[in-house]
């Protein structure tokens, strides 16, 4: 397979999560979090999706096109391990429906660890019923891995849902 294919590949698996996605938490109170804005993208998509919901995007270093630049008061800006936290603290726990998180690097190992760091950070904001999903695997053991319910191929991309209480 080439470059290219895979590319197309993975942002078909992505489009086509986001979509399942959008529709899963209709009905579902809480924020939606995009992890990574890259050029702007998967923001873009989503708050087409979602344009009743507020989406909070978290980047290091934003670079987006400007037509794909979320407003500034749901832009965090700096490091997720430091900027997570105060956000966490200040909506509180469950409050948040779906994060998707685009993080990734050519560094498989070190994809791992980061995301390996970020699940306890992640994990206490998913309300019952929300959904992570992500191009790595989290360590969410609270959240059942979903992705055989939308058809994307393992290790393609990665889709959690925290359980509703009355689901077990």
């Amino acid at each position: 397979m080439t470059r290219l294919d895979s590319a197309i590949r993975r942002l078909t698996a992505q489009r086509d999560l986001l979509d399942w996605a959008a529709r899963g938490i209709a009905g579902l109170p809480g924020y939606v979090l995009e992890f990574g804005l890259g050029n702007g993208r998967t923001y873009d998509h989503l708050r087409a999706r979602l344009p009743e919901r507020t989406i909070y995007v978290f980047e290091r270093s934003p670079a987006a096109h400007p037509a794909c630049m979320p407003p500034p008061d749901r832009l965090v800006v700096g490091d997720i391990f430091e900027t997570l936290p105060r956000f966490a603290a200040r909506v509180g726990p469950g409050s948040v429906v779906l994060i998707h998180s685009d993080l990734g690097t050519g560094d498989d190992a070190g994809n791992r660890v980061f995301c390996r760091q970020l699940s306890p950070l992640v994990a206490p904001l998913l309300a019952p019923g929300g959904l992570l999903l992500a191009d790595q695997p989290f360590d969410l053991p609270d959240c059942r891995d979903v992705c055989g319910e939308v058809g994307i191929k393992r290790e393609r991309y990665f889709a959690y849902r925290r359980p509703a209480p009355d689901a077990g």
